[in-house]
């Protein structure tokens, strides 16, 4: 581990090196560009730069095309003068390339030009959720964390066994979360919707190698779905919390979790029932007006799920159980409107949500597409007017995932099921958060629409899919470069060059130096992950038990705006999130099938 250890150091190190030495630098999609998308490099340096640059085809070394540098005036968050577009979008043809500066004869790396450049990207990173799960989990090929849970809260007697074992960790840590997994697993089964044929069916149920007749994001949704059950074991309880920050004791493995809740070591986890009131049991206190976030997404996500296995005659039995549990979950919602938040124990940092007509939104379109029951529907649309374009968009700081999910995919939802003038509707609630975006966007070189608070990564995913969604809605393709662009960004058009999934793609700059403990404990990566992404400067300086552990590769291209680092001491930009990558499935599932 110390030599495997040691190799990242020395490259990374090697890395700044070179920024130190090199003088004009590239910044282009690592991953690869489809034939009709634009393509846009940006080029920085200290040095005036002029004249044109080649496009070169790097089997033959022929260039196929030239074009101009373009200066841009705006913000390019690294700490250079100049910052340049590099526009070669009418390059088509499949192949390697390489972009060389006609001035300077500096060339970038190489790049592909291929329709099939990101065919196996959405299975790549439902490998990453299967590495996520709690209780048997197959890239460890271990079962941990048998004895979750005991309940503290609501109707149950405090400290009453209920069994919550499954779902997945949340993050680098081991707590489980509904506010996330219902909305991951939700997530999951709408992409298969959307996009049935870019997935494949490698395993079984359990993540183990060899088909089972059921596309594998299907195998990982139901793992959710089975899950969302064990929450909800009667009819007033929804369990929403599994462990907190007692969790947070140093790296450690899941069999063999030394996390003490008051029954000793590795053993019972605390499991919090949904009240609708605030919790803590340290002096850091949730805010709760009501379940209906969590009840109601999670009745969104069992409403697909019967739609699904039912649809497919998967198994009629778990359909039906699904479909009754939605129900449930439903009108306990509707009973104890509001939302409820993550709890902490000794630590001030939780799950902030504090939005809810949303949930309720999605819940009632999805339970009107599965019972055809009309007052399902005239609730949807009430809470669809409720809800309009309140978004993250909006603010260019929130709380910690104050406004969740950061895509109200439930206009989507509903789309199909209101008459055209309430179709325009929500298409233009999606259209005007889409250009307020812009405001950002066009202020910085990299056309990056999101504010940089904690999980940009997972904001910068879910506004590609509103984007992608208002244009399956509208067929109004002007904001297509944008959505591209932003795309880009993820995977290493950003000042720091680097793909923010890990191992995407496998030859070029992504997150190594993860914050989980996994990475810390065995160095084995784990392709797929969405890590958090950059920061404001100003929130990065502010955040507690944040330490650097070696020396910064990028400390080159840091600002005082908004800092990224490949450091497993930094929990606030490299750490990978379940949710955001399960959200992230989608986005490549759509670009695999184009």
């Amino acid at each position: 581990m110390m030599k495997i250890f040691l190799v990242v150091w020395l490259s990374m190190t090697a890395l700044g090196s070179l920024a130190q030495t090199s003088q004009i630098h590239f910044r282009l999609n690592l991953a690869g560009y489809l034939p009709d998308d634009s393509k846009v490099a940006v080029v920085f340096s200290n040095q005036s730069l002029r004249g044109a640059f080649n496009v070169i085809l790097a089997q033959t070394g022929k260039r196929v095309f030239a074009g101009k540098l373009i200066k841009s005036g705006a913000d390019g968050f690294a700490p250079f003068k100049n910052f340049y577009t590099l526009d070669f979008s009418s390059i088509t043809g499949p192949g390697n390339y390489f972009i060389e500066l006609q001035q300077t004869k500096t060339r970038s790396a190489v790049f592909v030009i291929n329709a099939s450049a990101y065919h196996t990207t959405p299975d790549v990173l439902i490998g990453f959720m299967r590495q996520q799960r709690c209780g048997y989990n197959p890239f460890f090929d271990e079962v941990c964390h048998q004895k979750d849970g005991r309940a503290m809260g609501g109707i149950l007697q405090d400290s009453t066994y209920l069994d919550v074992r499954g779902g997945w960790h949340d993050a680098g840590d081991q707590l489980k979360y509904l506010i996330t997994a219902s909305n991951a697993t939700a997530r999951m089964i709408m992409a298969y919707q959307l996009f049935p044929a870019a997935f494949q069916d490698k395993v079984n149920a359990l993540g183990q190698s060899g088909s089972n007749g059921i596309a594998d994001v299907l195998d990982e949704a139901k793992w959710g779905l089975d899950w969302i059950l064990k929450l909800h074991p009667q009819k007033d309880v929804l369990i929403h919390q599994v462990g907190d920050d007692r969790d947070h004791i140093g790296w450690k493995l899941p069999k063999e979790d030394p996390s003490n809740y008051g029954w000793g070591k590795n053993s019972y986890r605390v499991a919090y029932v949904a009240t609708g009131k605030p919790q803590g049991l340290g002096k850091y206190k949730s805010q709760a007006t009501g379940v209906s976030n969590l009840a109601g997404r999670s009745a969104a996500a069992l409403a697909l799920g019967h739609q699904i296995w039912k649809k497919n005659n998967f198994d009629e039995a778990f359909a039906l159980q699904s479909l009754s549990a939605a129900i449930e979950l439903y009108a306990m919602a509707k009973q104890q409107e509001g939302y409820q938040q993550g709890n902490s124990f000794g630590a001030p940092y939780r799950y902030n949500e504090d939005t809810w007509t949303d949930d309720m939104e999605w819940a009632a379109a999805e339970l009107y597409r599965s019972t055809g029951k009309q007052e399902y529907l005239e609730d949807a649309k009430h809470y669809a007017e409720l809800t309009g374009e309140l978004s993250w968009i909006q603010n260019d700081t929130t709380a910690h995932y104050q406004r969740y999910p950061f895509l109200n995919i439930a206009h989507y939802a509903l789309y199909d099921l209101v008459d055209d003038a309430f179709k325009v509707k929500l298409a233009t609630y999606y259209k005007n958060g889409i250009e307020q975006t812009l405001n950002r966007a066009n202020k910085n070189v990299y056309r990056n629409g999101v504010p940089f608070i904690w999980c940009s990564a997972n904001l910068t995913t879910d506004l590609i899919l509103q984007i992608m969604l208002y244009e399956k809605m509208t067929n109004d393709l002007n904001y297509h470069s944008y959505l591209v662009a932003m795309r880009d960004w993820l995977l290493g058009k950003n000042p720091w060059g680097a793909s923010l999934f890990m191992n995407i793609p496998s030859t070029g700059l992504y997150p190594k130096d993860v914050h989980t403990s996994t990475w810390a404990l065995t160095k084995r990566e784990v392709p797929g992950g969405l890590v958090d992404g950059p920061i404001y400067t100003k929130i990065y300086q502010s955040l507690k038990g944040l330490t650097l552990t070696h020396q910064d590769a990028y400390a080159d291209f840091q600002g005082n705006y908004v800092v990224y680092h490949d450091d497993i001491g930094d929990y606030s930009t490299n750490e990978p999130t379940m949710d955001g990558t399960a959200c992230a499935i989608m986005m490549m599932a759509y670009f695999a099938s184009h």
